[in-house]
Order: structure tokens, then sequence, then C-alpha cells
């Protein structure tokens, strides 16, 4: 559970302190950490003793110590001499050693509980019970962030985004798959959502910058209790999604900020498929050429608002006018009035995500 680096710089730092050489061996006396010039050992001394009654030891010239995991045996350490000083030594590296064991476990009992939180895995007794074991806050503000990286398994952006809340005890940082980093964010009293979309773009300038990792990021809403958690894990999810389909020029995204797009994403594809038929006769409204979808764009930018849209396409207002009654004759739609150009952006947003969902893997 605990990595062979970490046992390694704990007992180069008790050797500094105390000058006293110490090895860590599995229990069938491979080598994980030593402070030794030749860490070379019996063996079979090592395996007797794991096998024998004793906790601890004098074989051949070093103290040997069993560090245990709630009665199990995980590891032989091993001390340099047979002195009283080194006996102490080792009986203090090897409590050390298990109150490591204790602390990497809790940090895994959290991690296991927050992904089974996230997922829906508990009942709602549980994820009570299991709070209050691991000393969880259930009753405080939190809001849940999804970090999609580029590439599957980024230790580096992952490392990036933990440095990054290393300070803050009360948030967890997590994953569920390959691609995708979960933060689980305990928010402060007073704090908006624009600050928490400021956080967002704190995490993706880190990544780009310390990480050279490109990546996505998007949130839910804040909820009030441990149990909600899913709910955000879900709306932060639904808002990376949604934003790759209609928002693909943003890299931060926040659910209550999705607008139309939210509801056109819950839409089953068949009713999808029936809206655009009926409105028009089986064509599609993004077939139309490159000029046309660049004037019925700028036309929305700018609130249906011929001048300035003529303005800033640099043509005059009669060819505006014109292109906007060619589109008329094809479409039966006038962009001029509100509740026809509300159908055909519905339109393309609806062909958009028809596109994305036939050419995903879901």
């Amino acid at each position: 559970m605990i990595s062979n680096q970490i046992l390694q710089t704990t007992i180069d730092g008790l050797k500094s302190i105390t000058r006293i050489d110490l090895c860590i061996c599995d229990i069938e006396g491979k080598t994980l950490a030593t402070t030794f010039p030749d860490p070379a050992q019996d063996e079979a001394a090592i395996l007797m003793f794991a096998e024998s009654p004793a906790d601890s030891q004098v074989i051949q010239g070093y103290q040997f110590f069993k560090v245990f995991d709630e009665h199990q045996l995980e590891y032989i350490l091993l001390a340099k001499g047979g002195s009283e000083d080194v006996y102490m030594v080792g009986k203090l590296a090897a409590f050390q050693v298990q109150n490591l064991l204790v602390a990497y476990k809790e940090r895994f009992d959290k991690d296991n509980f927050i992904k089974n939180l996230l997922l829906d895995n508990l009942l709602l007794v549980d994820i009570y019970n299991r709070a209050k074991k691991l000393h969880i806050e259930t009753n405080v503000k939190r809001v849940v962030y999804i970090i999609e990286t580029k590439n599957e398994k980024d230790a580096n952006a992952l490392e990036t985004v933990r440095s990054l809340f290393a300070a803050k005890t009360k948030d967890f940082i997590t994953a569920v798959d390959e691609k995708n980093i979960i933060v689980v964010r305990e928010v402060k009293s007073g704090e908006s959502y624009d600050d928490l979309e400021k956080t967002a773009n704190v995490i993706l300038d880190m990544l780009n910058t310390e990480a050279m990792t490109k990546v996505h990021v998007a949130f839910g809403t804040v909820v009030n209790d441990i149990k909600e958690v899913s709910r955000s894990y879900k709306e932060a999810k639904m808002a990376l999604d949604v934003g790759k389909i209609f928002y693909s020029d943003k890299n931060v995204n926040a659910y209550n900020k999705l607008g139309i797009g939210r509801l056109i994403y819950q839409l089953p594809l068949p009713l999808c498929r029936m809206f655009i038929k009926e409105i028009f006769d089986g064509k599609s409204p993004d077939e139309f050429d490159d000029e046309t979808l660049a004037t019925i764009n700028k036309f929305f930018e700018n609130s249906l608002n011929v001048s300035e849209t003529s303005r800033q396409l640099y043509i005059h207002r009669n060819t505006l006018v014109y292109r906007l009654d060619k589109l008329q004759k094809s479409t039966g739609l006038d962009l001029r009035i509100f509740e026809d150009a509300i159908t055909f952006k519905i339109a393309l947003m609806v062909v958009k995500y028809m596109k994305y969902m036939e050419n995903s893997d879901f």
C-alpha cells in the first residue's frame, strides 16, 4: 500500500537522526527500502522470523521487528546492531511504519468512499455511517469539478491538481475513469458561482502551464449535504458533454450556465429527427453554404439587428436583407421574426447534438 519511495524516505530520515542503518523487507524477504551499503540479507532468516511467534529478535547482528497492519504481518524491519539503543530505534522505526500504514489505509478508504459516493453505489445509511467513521463532515457545502485530460492516466496532471489543493484537507481529489480527475471541493461561506468559475480557470491555467496539458473543466451546482454530492457530479458530467457539443470554444463550463443546450442534450434522438423533419421537410439546417451560415450566426450574435450585422459583415444592408429573404424562401422561416429565429437557432443546436451523439461511442 505504501510506495517504496515513501518507505525509503522514512528510513533515510530516521538514519540521519539516529545514525543507525535500517532495512525494510516484505514477508518473503525481498528488500523494499534500505540504508545499508550492501542490503543483501539471508532470506531464510527473514522467512524463519516471519513464521515465528516473536515480534522482535536478534539474528546475525541485526535486530528484526515485525510490522503489522490490523494483526496481519505486512513488513519485516531490520536495524543493524545488537545494542539496546539499536533495539529502541528499531522499535521506533517499526512504530513509524505502522502509523504510515494506518494513515495510507485511511486515505485509501476515503478515496474509495468518495468514488462510491460519486457513483451512487452506497445506501443512504451507509453514507452517513462511513462518513462518520472516516471523520468526513456531512452537512457542509460542496461542489464537484471534473477535469478531462487529453491523455489517459495523466499522472502529471493528477499531481498538479493534488498540489493545488494540498493545503485544503477537506477537499478530495480522485478519479473514476482513465481520463477524468474529480475534485470534490468544500465551498466557503460567501463564495459565489463566479468564484467557483475563477477556481476552474485557475485549475485550467495551472495544468496548461505546469503540466503542459490541455484540459476541459466543468463543475456542477453547490450541494448542502454529502448525500447530494453525486448530483453535483452528474451535473458536472453533463456540463462537460454539453460544453463539447454547443460551446466548443470554451474550456470551462458550469452546469448553471448551459442554457438551452442542457434541455436539448436530454432529448431522445428519435424526437430530434422528428423535429427536424417537421420543420425543414427532411432537409438539414446546417447544409447551407459557408456564407449563409456565417450570415445566420452573425445575425444571432447581434440579437437580430440588421444594421449592426451588415456593418460587422462589411456588406450593404440590402445585401443582408436579400440573404434573409432567400433563406426565408428555402426554409419558410423569417429570421427577422423572433419566433422563427428561435426555431432556427434550436434546429441548428439539435442537428449539432444529433451529429455528436451519432458519432460518439454512446
